[in-house]
């Protein structure tokens, strides 16, 4: 950190408390706006030229904030935006996680408006009102809520992840409390006809859109990346997927679930009143000012629709392959099989191990140099401008091969194929590649050696394989610990032989912690192997090939096994050797 840093960031602006709240604005504020690129580079965070940077980033994506393109170019982390701002400003930082709001403040700025413009109340002192924000040289929203209020305003800065996390948290549950008392929760004795109108606007009703909005919304603040709705026999359990593990959030009454499952299908344009045949589709949710792509799962069992929303982090669709966590090497070697110009390059790993956010990442790297870019999705997770991107409608009998069949009248460049799942859609993905286009697909293998053995078992003639596949990135996600509750690890199962551990090795797990929510887990880490087809691999692909084979030769030309990586990660604390274990086992 710089001198000017050191200086500027006393730890009297940052506050936890309403206290230390009230003090703060007695002692130091000060509020004078300047644009928030002229404050940074005169704080000595930003250079002239990253700002421009940042500027170009912020004309591509609509309603981007320039402290948002900064970090998404990675000049600063958001807290060094707001932290530079309370220096400049002498405003105060709150950690609203940490922050005690009361009800009584919360009655100045309606729900609506808080969730519009990303705001949120703090502290009433008499005739003075404190509001957090993100950005306070937004003068508009200043001002706007200085009218709202009618009383003396004073801003505060927060993250916005942290703001959406305090909607959530006091807003939300709090009107979710109220709806949820007005609606029918009596077995319902109509005909048919009256019981599906009765569905039809109760889904409808306020109490079910502000229930559905609140698990999506809450899920995302707390960075899930899937919500799963299951019908028990009494209630109905709600889970997040956080981190790889599924945590209980919540539950509702099992009578809510036909007009929360239509209200779900509605939002993802499914057939609304089929109850009894699984359906999948898709969707687009705003959060913080971005959209957020949600794919959707419902199928009938025992107890009623059990459904499945997946979120996928908009983030994640233009950053590069180190950001990913990928290394110099490896994001290099992907970059090389990308500049092909035909052929098929492979994503492998098992459900929930981020190859769709490995594969937009590739597409926003071709998109640099390729003039025409297609995708065949199901559904379209991301969408991407400068790309064709085309919906398969399964239920329509629009599958993933007729789709390619188009695609292919249309001369693409490269092909983005989501995943390959039959014998069908793999020829055609390899007949593909041989027309003189690069294909970029995905498939279910916990290896690339057994990525590669899968397609010769499911069909595919070995010597198309041999001279049109170019390359097999296989990937998985490991938990990481919570570096706040790290503890030496009791290890139960046996560690496989060739980890080479030592006598006297020690691995560590997290605990649980209020900062990882007791999971003792805080995020993932990708863990990798690349397979380049060279001729000693292509040698071996034949009717009968062993995975064996395969990955023993891929290994003396180089490729470093996922549980290698894995090891790695687990003797320097970032993660547990069951993680390990786990990975390997799915070799």
């Amino acid at each position: 950190m710089s001198a000017w840093n050191a200086n500027f960031y006393p730890s009297s602006y940052t506050v936890e408390t309403a206290e230390q709240l009230r003090d703060h604005s007695r002692e130091h504020y000060q509020y004078d706006p300047k644009p928030l690129g002229e404050i940074l580079i005169e704080a000595g965070i930003v250079t002239p030229k990253q700002l421009k940077d940042a500027m170009v980033t912020q004309s591509h994506t609509e309603n981007m904030r320039i402290g948002e393109a900064l970090a998404c170019n990675g000049a600063v982390r958001p807290e060094q935006v707001c932290l530079a701002l309370c220096a400049r400003f002498g405003l105060p930082f709150v950690k609203l996680r940490a922050f005690e709001i009361e009800s009584a403040v919360m009655v100045l700025i309606p729900s609506h408006v808080a969730r519009r413009y990303k705001v949120m109340p703090l502290i009433e002192d008499e005739e003075k009102v404190v509001v957090a924000v993100s950005d306070p040289t937004d003068l508009e929203l200043i001002n706007t809520l200085r009218f709202m209020t009618h009383k003396v305003l004073e801003i505060a800065v927060a993250l916005p992840e942290d703001i959406a996390f305090a909607i959530s948290t006091y807003y939300e549950r709090a009107e979710l409390s109220e709806t949820m008392e007005s609606l029918l929760v009596e077995p319902l004795k109509n005909s048919a006809n009256e019981i599906e109108s009765l569905i039809e606007q109760q889904s409808n009703g306020q109490a079910i859109v502000q229930l559905v909005q609140s698990l999506m919304m809450d899920a995302l603040v707390r960075k899930a990346s899937g919500i799963h709705i299951r019908p028990e026999q009494n209630d109905v359990n709600v889970y997040y997927r956080i981190g790889g593990s599924l945590q209980w959030v919540r539950h509702f009454s099992k009578q809510l679930l036909p007009a929360v499952s239509r209200r779900i299908k509605t939002l993802a344009d499914m057939e609304a009143s089929e109850r009894h045949l699984p359906q999948n589709g898709g969707a687009r949710i705003e959060f913080l000012g971005k959209w957020v792509g949600v794919s959707i799962s419902v199928i009938p069992a025992l107890f009623g629709e059990s459904i499945v929303i997946r979120l996928h982090d908009a983030d994640f669709v233009k950053r590069d392959f180190n950001a990913l966590g990928f290394s110099d090497v490896g994001a290099a070697c992907l970059k090389r099989m990308l500049t092909m110009s035909s052929g098929l390059v492979l994503v492998a790993g098992p459900a929930y191990s981020g190859k769709s956010t490995t594969l937009y990442a590739a597409l926003s790297h071709v998109r640099e140099t390729a003039i025409s870019i297609m995708t065949v999705e199901d559904p379209i997770e991301h969408y991407i401008d400068g790309l064709t991107q085309v919906q398969v409608n399964r239920p329509a009998g629009y599958n993933s091969v007729e789709a390619l069949q188009h695609v292919l009248q249309h001369d693409p460049d490269v092909i983005m194929l989501g995943e390959i799942r039959d014998l069908a859609t793999a020829k055609m993905a390899i007949e593909s590649a041989s027309t003189g286009c690069l294909v970029i697909s995905s498939m279910h293998a916990t290896s690339a050696a057994s990525a590669a053995a899968r397609l010769i078992e499911m069909g595919v003639e070995p010597y198309l394989l041999r001279s049109n596949l170019v390359g097999v990135l296989a990937q998985n996600l490991v938990r990481c610990n919570c570096p706040g509750c790290l503890q030496p690890e009791n290890v139960e199962v046996d560690a496989p032989d060739q980890f080479k551990l030592g006598p006297n090795e020690q691995f560590f797990k997290g605990a649980g912690c209020d900062a990882c929510q007791n999971s003792g887990v805080l995020g993932q880490q990708l863990v990798y192997e690349l397979l380049t087809v060279t001729p000693a691999i292509q040698g071996l692909m034949k009717e009968g090939v062993k995975v064996s084979a395969i990955q023993a030769q891929a290994e003396l030309e180089g490729l470093q096994p996922l549980a290698t990586q894995a090891l790695e990660l687990a003797r320097s604390q970032r993660v547990p050797l069951s993680e390990v274990c786990r990975v390997h086992v799915d070799e």
